[in-house]
């Protein structure tokens, strides 16, 4: 069991302590999110890492008495914590320039594959009626693209067998590819 998995619960425990012990492990981590998934952004993007990340870690540390399973339950609610962050930002954006702006986004899944740029409003759109479709293919999404988990991790979150995670994001990003680009099926 990881140091960061054993102090979760100590801290689910009540154990303030473990908290103050907690904060510089999962920061690394949620830095490095926060870098992965801003490095799409457009040149010029206001919201920095930091801010995501300390945005992301107020919300939850603010989830006192959770039930944290282990180190990949923490970050996949922390994936969905920073997805709401950037959609919220990006509304945000949008509602001050009244023109609705994008802000543009890349779907890639950590390799060096290229990406496509897309409004990450529309993303969190497109995810949602993903979900509404099929909800499992919308959670891996969820967890690679703003949780930037990795395969073997989501595997343990999920319970989808590995080769069955593989179909169904690349299900996924073609479904939402086709989404974004407007030949979506109804």
């Amino acid at each position: 069991m990881s140091d960061i998995t054993l102090l979760l619960r100590a801290w689910s425990g009540g154990d303030e302590s473990a908290l103050e012990q907690l904060a510089p492990l999962v920061e690394r981590e949620l830095r490095r999110i926060a870098e992965s998934r801003l490095r799409g952004e457009r040149p010029g993007h206001t919201l920095q890492p930091t801010d995501l990340v300390n945005e992301a870690y107020l919300r939850l540390i603010d989830w006192k008495g959770a039930a944290w399973q282990d180190r990949v339950h923490f970050f996949a609610v922390a994936s969905k914590m920073m997805r709401r962050i950037l959609v919220n930002y990006a509304r945000r954006r949008q509602t001050e320039k009244r023109a609705g702006g994008e802000t543009p986004v890349t779907i890639a899944d950590g390799t060096k594959e290229p990406g496509i740029s897309l409004d990450v409003v529309a993303l969190d759109r497109a995810l949602d009626q993903l979900a509404g479709i099929d909800e499992r293919k919308s959670r891996i999404v969820e967890l690679r693209f703003f949780g930037g988990l990795a395969e073997e991790e989501i595997v343990e979150v999920t319970g989808i067998p590995l080769r069955t995670l593989q179909r169904e994001w690349n299900l996924a990003r073609a479904w939402l590819y086709r989404a974004l680009s407007g030949d979506a099926p109804a």
